[in-house]
């Protein structure tokens, strides 16, 4: 949903941003990788010390090369099935990370199990989620439905632990994460159907 309605009006903003990359002859490539790094140190160097609202900034500040690479990519005419296949690989590298370093926190010096327990769920499920569509449409498939795609996933869990660092609200974080956790996998149950009518339409149903 966020995927969808921010997409146009995060282009116009991130656009003069593209050009000048492109103008210094950075590849989107390099842009991709480099968001990456930096969204995994942001969580792995920062939340499991407990310093989350610091960690979310600087993932924040990487998190948006996903759109600008994005941006370079269509202008300078260089999109191609390499430059999607990086993105969609390294952006769930980097969603992991997001997850993990909340993970690492909770089960460490955070000391509380339920998080980790949820957080973890977070991951995994969401890993999932983008497993399920990619699967189907490896199989010539469509899964390209869900109520918790990456983006909102995305601005869920750093809007939340922001917040509930700054104001030392558990609950908040915990809340959200719970919420996470059920609507991805709500998701997934949504992309296994609607496979299995495409697969059942088509007369593909194993034994």
């Amino acid at each position: 949903m966020l995927n969808r309605l921010l997409r146009a009006s995060m282009t116009k903003i991130l656009g003069p941003i593209a050009h000048l990359f492109l103008r210094l002859g950075i590849s989107p490539d390099v842009v991709t990788i480099v968001g990456t790094v930096g969204v995994c140190v942001g969580a792995l160097a920062f939340f499991p010390r407990g310093q989350i609202w610091v960690g979310v900034l600087v993932i924040t500040a990487f998190v948006f090369s996903d759109t600008v690479d994005g941006i370079m990519a269509r202008e300078s005419g260089r999109s191609s099935k390499w430059g999607a296949y990086l993105d969609s690989t390294l952006d769930r590298m980097g969603d992991s990370a997001i997850f993990g370093g909340l993970v690492l926190f909770y089960a460490g010096r955070g000391n509380n199990q339920l998080m980790a327990g949820l957080a973890l769920a977070c991951l995994i499920l969401g890993s999932v989620v983008s497993y399920a569509k990619a699967r189907a449409e490896g199989l010539g498939y469509t899964a390209d439905v869900g109520i918790a795609e990456r983006a909102d996933r995305l601005v869920a869990v750093l809007v939340a632990a922001f917040f509930a660092d700054l104001f030392d609200s558990t609950l908040l974080l915990g809340v959200v994460l719970g919420l996470l956790a059920v609507a991805s996998f709500v998701t997934v149950l949504q992309r296994m159907l609607t496979v299995r009518r495409q697969a059942l339409a088509s007369g593909e149903v194993g034994a």
